[in-house]
C-alpha cells in the first residue's frame, strides 16, 4: 500500500521543481508571455507516473497550445528534473488543462443570475401588492 505521506512530499517537491523550469528554464515564447501556474498534481502510488494539471489566465484555445507544448517538452522538463532531484526514478509526465476553476466560475455566476431573477421577481411581486 501507498504511503500518502511519501506521495504528498514527492508531489509538493515536484510542482516546486517544475515550476522553477517552467519560470525559468524553458526557452518558449508562447509559455513565457503566458501565466502558467500548477493547481495540482495526481501522483501513482508507485511514483512512477503523473499527471500535472495546470491554470492559466490565457484564452481556452491558447491554453490547449500551451498544454501541447508542454507535453511536447515534457522529456526536457523530466531530465531537468533528473538533474536537479535526487530520486531512484523520475516519474512519466502528462500535462492536463485544469478546467476546474473555470467551472466553479460558471457555477457561481449562474447562481448569481439565479438571485439576480429571485430579486426581480419579489420586487414585482411586492410593486403588484402596492397597486391592490
Amino acid at each position: 500500500m501507498p504511503n500518502n505521506y511519501r506521495i504528498a512530499k514527492v508531489s509538493s517537491l515536484l510542482k516546486k521543481e517544475i515550476t522553477l523550469i517552467l519560470q525559468n528554464d524553458l526557452e518558449n515564447d508562447l509559455l513565457r508571455s503566458n501565466f502558467i501556474n500548477i493547481s495540482k498534481i495526481d501522483l501513482s502510488g508507485d511514483l512512477q507516473f503523473c499527471k500535472i494539471y495546470i491554470t492559466s489566465t490565457a484564452e481556452e484555445a491558447i491554453r490547449k497550445e500551451i498544454v501541447e507544448e508542454l507535453n511536447l517538452a515534457k522529456t526536457y522538463i523530466r531530465h531537468t528534473l533528473g538533474q536537479r532531484i535526487e530520486m531512484r526514478r523520475v516519474p512519466e509526465m502528462t500535462f492536463k488543462d485544469d478546467t476546474v476553476l473555470e467551472k466553479g466560475l460558471s457555477v457561481l455566476k449562474l447562481l448569481a443570475e439565479l438571485k439576480n431573477k429571485k430579486h426581480n421577481q419579489d420586487s414585482k411581486v411586492e410593486g403588484n401588492n402596492k397597486n391592490v
